[in-house]
């Protein structure tokens, strides 16, 4: 069965996008995402194990204005010293592509995949951004060097959040 954070994940991506209708089956549950009016609406269902159980409705938050969506990302901890460093209109910002937690290498005890001061290719990875169970591969997009490492290690990040500051070659 899903974990409530990640239907919440669900919610917000489904929110930020122009589908109308979306409905998950996984192991042993059921997830129906519809949007009426504006308000999105979740159902979530447990496949009976027992015959007593039933489905359980939940209501998800009315949807949030993009402005509201944008502004918890300067809010963080971690960023604000970086925030100064944005400022140099010559750095490339590499950023999330979807709502995820950030891992810096593929397993705990592995090597970073880059670090302050490394050369990267457009084609190098810097990270993984793991989304509802998949791990995704981050690429540099540029070629260049890695100036400013924004986010921690298991930090949840947000679709479009600065993950690294690059200074193109």
């Amino acid at each position: 069965m899903l974990k409530i954070q990640e239907i919440r994940e669900i919610i917000k991506l489904i929110d930020q996008s122009s589908i109308q209708k979306f409905s998950l089956e996984s192991d042993g549950g059921k997830i129906k995402l519809e949007k009426n009016d504006g308000q999105a609406v979740t159902t979530v269902t447990e496949t009976p194990q027992t015959p007593q159980a039933a489905p359980t409705p939940v209501q998800a938050p009315a949807p949030v204005a993009p402005a509201a969506v944008a502004a918890p990302a300067p809010t963080a901890a971690p960023e604000a010293p970086a925030a100064e460093v944005v400022t140099d209109e010559t750095l490339h910002k590499i950023t999330s592509p979807m709502v995820g937690t950030y891992y810096k290498a593929s397993s705990p005890d592995a090597e970073a995949y880059v670090k302050k001061g490394d050369k990267v290719t457009a084609e190098s990875i810097v990270c993984i951004v793991e989304a509802m169970k998949l791990f995704n591969e981050i690429e540099s997009e540029v070629n260049g060097e890695i100036v400013e490492i924004l986010v921690q290690d298991g930090q949840l990040v947000e679709y479009g959040q600065p993950l690294f500051l690059v200074r193109e070659n």
